[in-house]
C-alpha cells in the first residue's frame, strides 16, 4: 500500500494545496465562533490583572505501532476555541499586550496546511482557515510559537494545567505538541508566578453552568441516547451476547447522527452487572440474567450518560424486583433534591438514606453502615463535554446538568442470603437544574418495572431484519 502512496494521491495533493480547509465542515449546528469568544471573555473576567492562561490541544494518542486512536479534542481547549485539531496552543491574556509586532489579548497557534499529510489524515484549517472560521483575534502558525518573544515573568500569574507528559515527538514535525510543550516548560521553569490550581477552578466555574447553545447539543446527545436505549429494551432477548447489546446501542447512536460514544459502553450481564465499569462485554446472556446497560452518545463533543437495568428474559424475578424498587426509590429521592441552593451531595445523601433503610428491612444488611458493601460510589457528577464534567461541587445552581445514578451491587459470595447474589442494578438519568423543579432530560426511557416489562414485549425492527443472525436462544417474549 505505501509503495503507491505518492502516485495515487497526486491529484488530491493539487486539490488540497489551495482553498480554505474550514469549508469542509459538513455539520451546520456546531457551536459558533461567538460562543467560543464569549467563553474566552468569561475566562478573562475571572483572571486577575496582568495574567496569561496557556491551553494545549490534546495529544495524538497511539493505539499500537502506526495506528492512533481517533483524535478527541481537549474539552477545555475546544470550549475556548472550537478547534478540533492537534498540535495547537492557545494564549489568553487578561489585557491586550504588545508581543513583538502584535497587540492582542489572544493568540491561537495552529498547524500549517500540508497537502501531503492532509491526503492521509484529513484536511486542516491552517492559520488562514482558522482565522476565518474560528475568528480568534490572532492566529499564527505553530512553527512561530517558539520564536515569539514572550517573557512569562512579566505576568503576575501564568495559568496552565499540568503539562502533558505522554506526548510523542515526531522527527518529521518540529512544531508538534511535544515541541510546543517543551518550549513552555523551558520558558516557565522556576517561574514563581506559575499557577495550576486556579485555572482548574476557573474552568470549573465556567463549564458547570451550561449556556443555551450548549444545552441544544447536550439535549441532542441525550435524545439520541434515549432513542437507542428504548430500541435496546425492545430488542433484548436471551441468547444475545453482551457485545450484541453494545452493538445495538452504538449502532443506534451512529444511525441518529452521533459521532462517537461519550465513554466505553458498559453492558454487564449476570455476575458482570455487579462490576461498575465493566467493558469487556463478551458474556452470552441467559434468561435468568439481569443486564446493566450504561451507555451514552456523544454529539459535537457533548455526551449523555444513561443507565438502565433490564431482565434478559423480559421478566424480573421477585428478588430482582425487590432490589430494583429500592434503587428506583433512591433515585427518585435524589432527583427530588436537584434544586438550586441545595448542596451538591444532597441527592446522594437522600439516595443513601433510602438504600440503608430498605436493605435493612430486606435483611440484606444487619446494620446501617453495611450498606457500603453494596453501594460504594457517588450518586451524581456534572455532565457536558466530559462525561465527568468539571464543577465546583458546592451548591447546585440553575444551568447545572448532573446525573443521578444510585445502584446496588451484590456479587456472589457477599455476606447475605445467596438468593441476592449476582443482582446488580443501577438506574441513571441526566438532570437539568432549573430555577424550579428539576428536568429529567432522559426521562423518556421506561424505568419502572411495569413500564420495562411492557416495552420488552414490543418487537424491535432489529429482531425482524433478515440480514441479522438470530441469537441461539430465540425470542422469549
Amino acid at each position: 500500500m505505501r509503495s503507491i502512496r505518492a502516485f495515487w494521491c497526486l491529484p488530491l495533493l493539487l486539490l488540497l494545496s489551495a482553498g480554505d480547509g474550514g469549508k469542509y465542515d459538513y455539520d451546520t449546528d456546531l457551536l459558533t465562533p461567538e460562543f467560543h469568544a464569549g467563553r474566552r471573555n468569561a475566562l478573562r473576567a475571572l483572571m486577575p490583572d496582568s495574567s496569561v492562561a496557556v491551553f494545549f490541544a490534546s495529544p495524538v494518542r497511539n493505539r499500537a505501532n502506526d495506528v492512533d486512536y481517533d483524535y478527541h479534542p481537549d474539552p477545555n481547549f475546544y470550549y475556548l476555541t472550537g478547534l478540533r485539531e492537534p498540535n495547537a496552543v492557545l494564549l489568553v491574556f487578561k489585557e491586550k499586550i504588545a508581543i513583538d509586532t502584535l497587540f492582542t489579548n489572544e493568540i491561537l497557534f495552529v498547524q500549517d496546511r500540508n497537502p501531503g499529510a492532509e491526503a492521509w489524515t484529513g484536511r486542516r484549517l491552517g492559520p488562514a482557515g482558522a482565522k476565518s472560521t474560528l475568528k480568534v483575534d490572532r492566529v499564527l502558525s505553530n512553527t512561530t510559537f517558539t520564536g515569539l518573544k514572550i517573557d512569562y515573568k512579566r505576568f503576575r500569574k501564568v495559568f496552565f494545567y499540568p503539562l502533558p507528559t505522554d506526548v510523542r515527538d515526531s522527527e518529521y514535525d518540529k512544531a508538534d505538541l511535544y515541541d510546543l510543550v517543551a518550549h513552555v516548560r523551558h520558558s516557565t521553569k522556576g517561574n514563581k508566578n506559575n499557577e495550576e490550581l486556579l485555572i482548574d477552578q476557573y474552568m470549573s466555574i465556567l463549564r458547570q453552568v451550561k449556556q443555551p447553545e450548549e444545552m441544544v447539543l447536550l439535549r441532542k446527545a441525550i435524545d439520541i441516547s434515549c432513542a437507542a436505549h428504548i430500541e435496546m429494551i425492545k430488542a433484548l432477548e436471551p441468547g444475545m451476547g453482551e457485545y450484541e447489546t453494545q452493538a445495538i446501542l452504538e449502532y443506534e447512536f451512529r444511525r441518529r447522527g452521533a459521532e462517537a460514544v461519550g465513554y466505553p459502553s458498559i453492558c454487564g450481564g449476570g455476575e458482570n452487572s455487579c462490576i461498575l465499569h465493566y467493558t469487556t462485554n463478551r458474556k452470552p446472556l441467559t434468561g435468568n440474567n439481569l443486564i446493566v446497560l450504561d451507555a451514552g452518545a456523544e454529539y459535537h463533543g457533548y455526551t449523555a450518560d444513561i443507565t438502565r437495568t433490564l431482565p434478559v428474559d423480559g421478566k424480573f424475578s421477585d428478588e430482582e424486583k425487590a432490589i430494583y424498587n429500592i434503587v428506583l426509590e433512591a433515585q427518585e429521592a435524589g432527583i427530588a433534591l436537584c434544586r438550586p441552593g441545595n448542596d451538591f451531595r444532597a441527592p446522594h445523601k437522600a439516595a443513601v438514606a433510602v438504600i440503608k433503610k430498605r436493605l435493612l428491612e430486606l435483611g440484606v444488611i444487619a446494620k446501617e453502615e453495611d450498606f457500603q458493601l453494596y453501594f460504594f460510589h457517588g450518586t451524581s457528577h456534572y455532565l457536558g463535554l466530559d462525561v465527568h464534567d468539571p464543577g465546583m461541587y458546592g451548591r447546585l445552581e440553575a444551568g447545572n446538568v448532573i446525573t443521578v445514578e444510585p445502584g446496588i451491587y451484590i456479587p456472589e459470595g457477599s455476606p447475605c442470603d445467596p438468593k441476592w447474589w449476582n443482582i446488580g442494578i443501577r438506574i441513571e438519568d441526566d438532570i437539568l437544574i432549573t430555577s424550579g423543579a428539576p428536568e429529567n432530560l432522559s426521562g423518556s426511557i421506561p424505568k419502572t418495572i411495569p413500564e420495562i416489562e411492557t416495552m420488552m414485549k414490543v418487537e424491535s425492527y432489529l429482531n425482524r431484519r433478515p440480514d441479522l443472525p438470530k441469537p441461539t436462544g430465540g425470542h422469549s417474549h
